[in-house]
């Protein structure tokens, strides 16, 4: 598969030379006003290079906090929890692992391989049922590959069920391959099965290594790079207009003029037309933005009493009446000494599940903890739900492949207006999109392309 083609970056000196631009080659800002749309990571990351350069950068954010999709939550004394973005994927040689080493942030390891799976019956399966998901996974993921030197493009339930034979499996191969379905692509990708392109759904790239939580909240990144700039809260944006002589953002705080405007709104955001561009965005800008999908990944935090689940364990995973409904769990009793435990939930359950109160979330998760745990386990003494979807100033939670899409639109929407115009965040990096070091290489990127042309 595409996604596990590794690369290692750890000799390439990110800060400033980034992309192969040495920062001995870009311009200084000589005062240029640079406003910067989304103090998310990507903006952030621009906003600090810019910064660096001499260019005197405004970031504006609609929200009232730092950090767009990273959201570190303190709700829960001495216990932050990310109810965005939470890991750093890939240890060596990824940008954000050199940033959380200059911010002094604590970081702890998980890994894939602590996992248990459990099956409809709430028991763990047999060393003969995991050896039949390991028979279907190969036949999935020989199909797929397969198909993706096919010259038209389908979607992934579409490969999967063609491949494995769907109409003839068994109701118990049936669920084994929902789940895979579920927690190596939807998980993953965000992305529904039936929306997603076989061809170009893992056209990215991935660091070596484990993955890494941070002990502190993600926050701490963003509060090292957000050290010393200018960010208005609570801003929200209306127009960018731009002309030969600078550009113009219309906020509903009044009007901001500028040289130079980087958008770092998120796919969703875009997708909504929630901003308006004067003039209007070029037309490849607009096919990609209709054609990259924006995907779901919800959390529900479920903080316990007590660990009565395996503590030696990173990934619990249930097989249950619903395919993909809770199907994928983190614990943080071994990695971060918290009796907690994250259900997830991705695509279209995710998009359902969001709809529910809290109420019927906690107690549908609960219900699945029962099922393989026992009824006589305790009461969570807190929950944590997020609803990305219906958040206003992300409409989803990061971007995938969708049918009828190719990795070349990502370069499309990257591409700057007139010089005047520029674009980052996560849906602009063809290598690393729905990642956040792919949101932080894409605010370098943007600084890059403004500095060498002042």
């Amino acid at each position: 598969m595409k996604r596990r083609d590794l690369i290692n970056l750890a000799g390439l000196a990110l800060a400033g030379g980034v992309l192969g631009l040495p920062s001995t080659a870009l311009a200084s800002g000589n005062g240029q006003r640079v406003i910067i749309i989304g103090a998310g990571i990507s903006g952030l990351a621009a906003a600090s290079r810019l910064n660096e350069l001499g260019y005197n950068v405004t970031i504006l954010e609609s929200r009232n906090r730092l950090g767009g999709r990273i959201w570190t939550d303190d709700r829960w004394p001495k216990t932050p929890v990310d109810l965005g973005a939470s890991w750093i994927h890939g240890v060596i040689g990824n940008p954000i692992t050199a940033i959380a080493k200059a911010a002094g942030a604590r970081t702890v390891t998980t890994r894939s391989d602590r996992y248990i799976i459990y099956g409809k019956d709430g028991k763990i399966i047999t060393p003969k049922q995991e050896s039949r998901i390991e028979e279907l996974s190969v036949m999935i993921n020989r199909s797929i590959r397969i198909s993706q030197n096919a010259n038209r493009d389908r979607s992934i339930l579409e490969t999967v069920r063609s491949a494995v034979k769907w109409d003839q499996l068994s109701g118990e191969d049936r669920s084994w391959v929902d789940h895979i379905i579920n927690s190596n692509i939807e998980q993953e990708y965000a992305g529904s099965a039936a929306d997603t392109s076989t061809l170009w759904f893992d056209s990215d790239l991935a660091f070596q290594g484990k993955d890494a939580l941070f002990s502190d909240g993600f926050r701490t990144l963003t509060k090292h790079l957000a050290n010393g700039l200018d960010i208005r809260i609570g801003t929200t944006v209306t127009e960018v207009a731009w002309n030969p002589s600078g550009v113009s953002v219309t906020t509903d705080q009044g009007m901001i003029q500028a040289d130079k405007v980087v958008i770092t709104l998120p796919l969703g955001v875009l997708k909504a037309n929630k901003v308006r561009f004067d003039p209007g965005l070029p037309a490849t800008k607009q096919k990609a933005i209709q054609a990259l999908g924006m995907g779901l990944l919800n959390k529900c935090f479920l903080r316990f009493p007590k660990v009565f689940w395996p503590a030696d364990r990173d990934w619990l995973e249930s097989i249950g009446p619903v395919p993909g409904l809770w199907g994928e769990w983190v614990s943080y009793a071994r990695s971060l000494g918290k009796p907690i435990l994250v259900g997830f939930n991705a695509a279209d359950v995710g998009r359902k599940v969001e709809t529910w109160s809290d109420r019927k979330t906690v107690d549908s998760a609960m219900e699945t903890l029962r099922r393989i745990y026992g009824n006589s386990i305790p009461d969570p003494v807190g929950y944590q739900i997020t609803r990305w979807a219906a958040d206003p100033f992300s409409l989803g939670s990061y971007s995938f492949n969708a049918l009828g899409s190719r990795p070349t639109m990502r370069d499309d929407l990257a591409q700057s207006i007139d010089n005047r115009v520029f674009f980052a965040g996560e849906a602009t990096d063809r290598k690393y999109f729905g990642t956040v070091h792919g949101a932080y290489l894409s605010g370098l990127r943007v600084a890059g392309e403004i500095g060498t042309t002042a």
